[in-house]
């Protein structure tokens, strides 16, 4: 066991202590309430950084929240350099969303640490930066230059974040960026996501008569848009569970035997899915495996909709408008921008005249793919290896990243995701956790990819 190794078994209590206190601010970025709290968490991690003993630390304003930035360049010119990029904002919780403990309070149970950020992404950006706290304890020179970049803006949409990498292209260059913001299928079987979906976001608003209605006086004359809203949204979608607008599929590139079959390696069984959702009954694209539908296939997902009056008691309304969120996750090979004209223009097709349609669309970024063949992405697999004792999976995952594809497209570097949360592990969700062990084995990790990075193997 090396010394950083040996640094992390010794102090492992103190780093517990330490996430908690993070934990504890309530960094919500989409609430304005909360913008203080954001910029004392910015200040809090900038603060670690300078303790631990990066060389340059610094909250960079933007206009919206700050990033926080750090290097460590002692390894010289020549050696590699590693940029870990997380994100320390989260999303908004309340006791009353249903957790059993106040959710910026943190609590252990039964091996986990509950708290909103737990997992998502606090708990896994700050096993790195224990990590480069351990390589650098006592004197100790890694053979790797380290540089960090954590952002505040990562839940609503990263706003501001390609400005500045764009801005900084030569202070963030790196041989290799690490992002630790996904997750693994079981705490057993290490797994490394080498794909992920891009998304993009549509609002969709119907209006119908100039105000509310009398639905006794009016009804049965005037299209009520809640009921015109609901046509349209019953025509996004085949029988199935496929996406029926035209074209949506035909730049989706086929899976390969073998990736089917190194993707099987992970699949969830029913069982499991059915535990993990809740539903009765799966649905969707009938030809493709669970796994394959939410990791390898584009979707289209209603996320909310609205529309006249829903609140305690009765109001015979014949309401003016109805809308609905709308968001689509893509796969490789898909443009978001031709994507989103697609929906749009089927749901204006199909919108009747006897309402006026708005269809409002937000692109939110491509879907990522990283060559698994790299040395870099090698050298990961060796570090889960020793810190797993088992060699990783590989895998995809359905969520979006935009960053991915930022890092690739600017710095023209590989990205390796080192995921070291667990899929099940509730982010956005009322008791989020994350698991110590972990916390503890994706310290370790980071260490031995960082040992791996700098050995050249």
């Amino acid at each position: 066991m090396s010394q950083a190794h040996e640094y992390v078994k010794a102090h492992f209590e103190q780093f517990k202590g330490q996430l908690f206190d993070l934990l504890r601010i309530p960094s919500i970025s989409t609430s304005v309430e909360h913008a203080g709290d954001v910029e004392r968490t910015a200040q809090w991690l900038a603060d670690d950084l300078q303790r631990i003993g990066l060389h340059t630390v610094e909250i960079v304003s933007t206009p919206g929240h700050p990033i926080v930035y750090g290097e460590w360049i002692g390894a010289g010119l020549d050696a590699k350099t590693i940029l870990i990029y997380g994100h320390y904002d989260v999303q908004p919780a309340l006791k009353s969303d249903g957790w059993i403990n106040e959710p910026f309070e943190p609590t252990e149970r039964d091996g986990h640490i509950y708290a909103r950020g737990s997992s998502d992404d606090k708990g896994q950006v700050f096993a790195h930066i224990k990590a480069v706290e351990a390589v650098l304890a006592n004197g100790g020179k890694p053979s790797v230059n380290l540089k960090f970049l954590i952002e505040g803006e990562e839940e609503i949409g990263s706003t501001h974040l390609a400005d500045f990498v764009a801005a900084n292209r030569a202070k963030l260059q790196a041989d290799v960026c690490v992002i630790s913001d996904s997750g693994m299928p079981t705490p057993d079987q290490p797994s490394i996501v080498y794909a992920l979906r891009g998304i993009l976001t549509m609002d969709v608003v119907v209006n119908g008569p100039a105000t509310d209605l009398h639905s006794g006086v009016y009804g049965g004359s005037v299209h009520n848009p809640v009921q015109a809203l609901a046509e349209i949204i019953a025509q996004l979608h085949n029988p199935d569970g496929s996406v029926a607008v035209p074209g949506f599929y035909d730049d989706v590139l086929p899976l390969s035997d073998e990736e089917r079959a190194e993707l099987q390696k992970t699949a969830m069984t029913e069982a499991a899915w059915r535990q993990a959702t809740g539903a009765p009954k799966q649905w969707g694209e009938p030809e493709f495996a669970i796994h394959e539908r939410t990791g390898a296939r584009p979707t289209l997902e209603i996320n909310g909709m609205a529309g006249g009056y829903y609140e305690p008691g009765f109001k015979t309304v014949l309401p003016a408008k109805a809308w609905a969120k709308i968001s689509c996750r893509l796969v490789a090979n898909q443009d978001p921008e031709v994507i989103g004209t697609l929906v749009r223009n089927f749901i204006m097709n199909i919108s009747p005249a006897t309402i006026h349609t708005t269809v409002d669309v937000a692109l939110g970024g491509p879907a990522a793919f990283v060559d698994i063949r790299t040395p870099e992405m090698q050298a990961a697999v060796r570090a889960y290896e020793q810190g797993w004792g088992k060699k990783p999976v590989f895998m995809r995952e359905g969520g979006s990243i935009p960053v991915v594809s930022e890092f690739q497209k600017e710095l023209n570097a590989p990205v390796i995701l080192m995921g070291l949360g667990l899929n099940d592990d509730g982010a956005h969700s009322a008791n989020e956790h994350f698991m110590v062990e972990m916390f503890r084995k994706g310290i370790n990790t980071a260490i031995y990819f960082y040992e791996a990075m700098g050995a050249g193997e």
